[in-house]
């Protein structure tokens, strides 16, 4: 017999997002066009801090293609293989993403520092005009991400949200260092700023990467706490023992939980998983929980088997 989704889980490992979607297909075709305008702006006027932020610029276009693609796989259902489906693709993703930015940031540090010792002149009108341009295109699209993430949790759109949050910084940034350069004459300025954005980018960067990480490495998400979590399941009747527990999250809202139980032998078995379960997704939203039941004597558990026959033994 051909065996079906449900031989590989109970649940559902699909993401279908229709709000981040519309958001991240009106963002790319808007920063595909502006990314060009910029550049050649950028080489026409000369002006590094245009460049760093067309530069940006481009990262996104290959952020949100990233983005897109993480978002269809994330819609195709698991198989033999893929038997937690390919949410994992959106975190890979956003780490990916992450790393883009902390390379284009090192890009910026490093033009900033050649055109500080080297000094160029500078086309202020054309790079203030592009750069007003771009401060209204960065704003409205960091509005449309920001409430893509506000209507559905998802990490792969906040990777690209930080990619605007930067661009409209870089804006603000190439238009103050127009005005500063207009009123000084000091092209230093351009450079300086360059050095600012830098700095931002690669913050953004590095929070995205470390959020990345934690979940490639199945860390404990945040918000939880894995000592109450035991606590909890030891509460409830027929538990004896928690040990053996891990939590964490497939993608940003998925969540799995293991754990091994000893327990009382006068209570059945299935309705202390029953229990177990249903406390998990009440009180932590944890639907997908596999438990264990062992008991101390049959299962190897070496000296922290013995200790807790010797301490239930004490006990009765």
């Amino acid at each position: 017999m051909a065996p079906t989704l449900y031989d590989f889980h109970h649940l559902p490992h699909v993401k279908t997002q229709h709000e981040s979607k519309k958001a991240l297909w009106v963002t790319l075709l808007l920063t595909m066009f502006f990314t060009a305008v910029e550049i050649i702006g950028g080489l026409i006027s000369n002006s590094l801090a245009l460049l760093s932020d067309s530069a940006h610029m481009a990262s996104d276009v290959l952020a949100l293609g990233l983005s897109m693609v993480a978002l269809y796989m994330a819609t195709r259902p698991p198989n033999r293989r893929f038997t937690f489906g390919f949410l994992r693709f959106e975190i890979i993703t956003s780490f990916l993403n992450g790393l883009t930015l902390a390379v284009i940031a090192l890009w910026i540090l490093w033009e900033g520092i050649q055109r500080f010792l080297h000094p160029e002149p500078i086309n202020f009108r054309l790079m203030l005009g592009i750069a007003a341009i771009g401060l209204v295109v960065n704003l409205i699209l960091t509005i449309v991400l920001s409430r893509s993430t506000k209507e559905e949790d998802n990490l792969n759109v906040q990777s690209a949200l930080w990619h605007f949050i930067g661009d409209l910084i870089s804006s603000i940034g190439v238009i103050v260092s127009a005005l500063l350069i207009y009123f000084t004459g000091w092209t230093m300025f351009d450079p300086i700023i360059s050095f600012v954005i830098a700095a931002i980018i690669f913050t953004g960067g590095a929070k995205i990467m470390r959020e990345s990480y934690l979940i490639l490495m199945e860390a404990v998400p945040d918000g939880f706490d894995l000592e109450q979590i035991r606590a909890d399941i030891r509460k409830i009747e027929g538990v004896e023992d928690v040990h053996d527990m891990h939590l964490w999250a497939i993608s940003t809202d998925h969540y799995s939980l293991s754990a091994h139980v000893f327990v009382n032998e006068r209570i059945q078995p299935l309705c202390v998983i029953l229990a177990v379960n249903e406390m998990l997704k009440e009180k932590y939203g944890i639907e997908h929980a596999t438990i264990q039941v062992e008991h101390a004597m049959l299962h190897d558990h070496g000296h922290y088997g013995r200790a807790f026959l010797e301490k239930t033994a004490s006990h009765e």
